[in-house]
Formats: structure tokens, C-alpha cells, sequence
């Protein structure tokens, strides 16, 4: 059983007692959150797609931790001009735990 869900604008596909890490989420750590944007989800076969949310579907998840993502790099050169810069940013994200897919 899995399910595709709307976490934070972006789109994920998300299965029971999964890991995940998602944009960084306005809850504390060891709180239980739920999302109602459920686009997608198959019971062993059995799609339902919803138009575009499915009614009455929702996914309950854990966050386990706040932490910031890897550095991100990110170099412009203009050739010939002599003109070259280096500028970098980490991400704040948060990893949360699938408990259930209803």
C-alpha cells in the first residue's frame, strides 16, 4: 500500500513506517502530524485517484528531527570577462516517519 501526498508544495510517494525528509515543518519534534492532500493511493491494486484530492484520505506521520541538508554549491563564470562567483546555501528540512496511510 502506498500513496502520493502533497507535504509542504512538493509531491511525495510515501509508504508505511517510511523515512522521509520534507521541507522544514512548523511542528516540534516527537508531535504527530497529519496530511489530508492525498492525490494518490493503491490498496494492493486498487487506485483510487483523487480529482485532485482524494475525500476523507488522509497520512499521519511523526516528525522525528529538525536538521539542515547538504551544501549546495552554486558557481557562475561569464568566459573571458574575467568574472567568476561562488555562492552556497544549505536547505532546512525535517525528517518525519509514515505511521498510516487512511
Amino acid at each position: 500500500m502506498y500513496a502520493i501526498v502533497e507535504i509542504a508544495g512538493k509531491q511525495f510517494k510515501v509508504v508505511q513506517d517510511q523515512k522521509i525528509f520534507v521541507n522544514r515543518l512548523q511542528s516540534e519534534e516527537g508531535s504527530e502530524v497529519s496530511f489530508d492532500t492525498v492525490m494518490l493511493k493503491d490498496n494492493d491494486g486498487n487506485v483510487t485517484v483523487g480529482k485532485p484530492y482524494i475525500e476523507g484520505a488522509n497520512v499521519k506521520a511523526t516528525v522525528i528531527k529538525h536538521l539542515k541538508g547538504k551544501k549546495v554549491l552554486v558557481f557562475r563564470k561569464i568566459r573571458r570577462k574575467g568574472f567568476q562567483t561562488l555562492n552556497g546555501h544549505r536547505d532546512y528540512l525535517t525528517q518525519i516517519k509514515i505511521d498510516s496511510i487512511n
